[in-house]
């Protein structure tokens, strides 16, 4: 699969960032791919061909520029937001499906066959969900390799590789060199730092700019559960549920990447710990092309010429954003708070819990690391529908809601995942008693990662479009002609009004 190449040229030839991740150049005399970004002398156009993806240069048969690392860009913006099968296969590929449960998993996950699943990806990205996982595996043994004082040996199995020949096959045929000479290189890396610690990873995440920080940190600063989650000045911690074990991440947003430090309980969690930090800032956004939709409609002009760059918060875990949203109904943002922390209190394990409330409801729900950072994530559905009932502390009607929608999790039927079925998931959602189109949309904007969602009847959402000179009665109207298909970043913005 090639790409319209005067577009992808003219890309290259001025070095725009803003493409970096939607394709790469491969440049046929010296079998390198770059990102169109690569500050190298623009080469020949016979010399050129474009692909989209890593994984497509790599099954033919070019290897990584080690100056640009084009494996290391933004995510294309069109896998985030697609909710077609390739787009929701991406995602799982990039949360780790394949290594975890190999191509029929992926399959299985999806509801197609893995052969047709396989043509399908070759036709839209040019590699299959092998070739896919590989170019993953071989990222995830670099960041290792680079950032890690970890054996080699031990490397090639926590990225996921099956043996020590693959591995060291694979990162040749990639990077062109073995992975010592990588390591050896490790000091000169633009793309992750030194580590700290046994099972720590310190690394920066690119995205495009611009980003609007300080937007971002205020709306999670807002909605912070003791146990789970802290912003502490410009930092995020928060613990993590991990497909291997638990976690915790700090991420700080710096000058075109973000500051990410993560502690894992097992490495082979690397890459969808990464891709889960990625979804929840919404780093592989494209921000331009959002606020140019949304620049246009005189209403929102002022505010996205203020503020460019706002990002809509996603999630490192879609049943938390669930219950979230749930408990948050019809409630202060304060009150659903303190319900949620004394929930995840409850659910912690037995080892994690002291005799006094105050202590565990404040320091050591959900797991705490040794310096009291959030460590463990929020409590998984099987938990959370085996808690006691004195541990919601909410009417019974809405304590069967969250129940519910915790078993329907927990037996597979309903998924909350990034490879779910947007639409299905929206209809099961309303399919349990309690949770109405608010609920489900909340859900829909932040867990499941749908750029084009309007939250219209929630009160935040119709007092800023009341700020706007935007009647209640012409709201909806208003956003399907003017914002389409960015409805989730006016939301977004229609919440910051003040």
């Amino acid at each position: 699969m090639e790409l319209p190449f005067e577009t992808c040229y003219r890309a290259v030839n001025s070095r725009d960032a803003r493409f970096d991740g939607r394709f790469v150049t491969c440049v046929t005399s010296t079998m390198i791919y770059c990102r169109p970004s690569c500050p190298a002398m623009t080469p020949k156009r016979t010399n050129v061909r474009f692909l989209p993806t890593p994984a497509a240069a790599q099954l033919a048969g070019f290897r990584a520029c080690l100056r640009c690392r084009p494996d290391a860009t933004p995510g294309d913006p069109q896998w985030s937001y697609r909710s077609d099968v390739a787009g929701r296969a991406m995602r799982l590929i990039a949360d780790g499906v394949v290594d975890r449960d190999g191509v029929a998993g992926l399959a299985g996950r999806i509801g197609y066959t893995p052969r047709h699943l396989g043509r399908l990806l070759a036709t839209e990205v040019g590699a299959g969900p092998l070739a896919l996982a590989r170019a993953q595996r071989a990222q995830t043994a670099r960041l290792l390799i680079e950032t890690t004082a970890m054996g080699l040996a031990d490397i090639a199995f926590a990225a996921g590789f099956g043996s020590v020949r693959q591995f060291n096959d694979t990162m040749r045929e990639t990077y062109g060199r073995a992975p010592s000479q990588l390591r050896q290189l490790r000091q000169s890396d633009q793309v992750a730092t030194a580590s700290t610690g046994l099972g720590a990873v310190a690394l920066r995440l690119p995205y495009r700019k611009p980003l609007h920080a300080a937007a971002l940190m205020e709306f999670l600063a807002g909605r912070t559960i003791a146990g789970v989650d802290e912003v502490t000045g410009d930092r995020y911690r928060r613990g993590l549920r991990l497909p291997h074990g638990p976690g915790r991440v700090e991420l700080a947003i710096r000058h075109g990447h973000v500051d990410a430090l993560l502690h894992l309980a097992d490495l082979r969690d690397l890459a969808p710990a990464v891709a889960r930090c990625r979804r929840l800032l919404d780093l592989d956004a494209d921000p331009v092309a959002v606020d140019d939709v949304l620049g246009r409609d005189p209403a929102l002009a002022d505010a996205v010429a203020k503020e460019p760059g706002v990002r809509v918060a996603g999630a490192v875990d879609g049943f938390e954003v669930a219950v979230r949203a749930v408990v948050g109904q019809q409630v202060s943002v304060a009150g659903a708070r303190a319900t949620l922390a004394r929930l995840v209190a409850a659910c912690a394990p037995q080892d994690t819990q002291t005799t006094s409330a105050q202590t565990t409801s404040a320091q050591t729900a959900g797991g705490q690391a040794e310096n009291g950072e959030p460590e463990g994530g929020f409590p998984g559905p099987e938990a959370v529908a085996d808690a006691p009932d004195d541990a919601f502390g909410m009417p019974a009607v809405r304590r069967a809601t969250i129940r519910a929608l915790a078993a329907a999790v927990a037996e597979g039927r309903l998924s909350l995942d990034p490879g779910a079925d947007r639409d299905e998931a929206y209809a099961r959602l309303l399919e349990i008693a309690g949770i109405g189109p608010w609920t489900a949309q909340y859900v829909s904007l932040r867990a499941l990662g749908d750029p084009d969602v309007l939250v219209a009847t929630d009160l935040g959402v119709r007092r800023g479009a009341g700020a706007l000179g935007i009647p209640g009665d012409e709201l909806v109207r208003h956003a399907e002609q003017h914002w389409a298909p960015w409805r989730s970043y006016a939301t977004v913005r229609l919440w910051r009004q003040r």
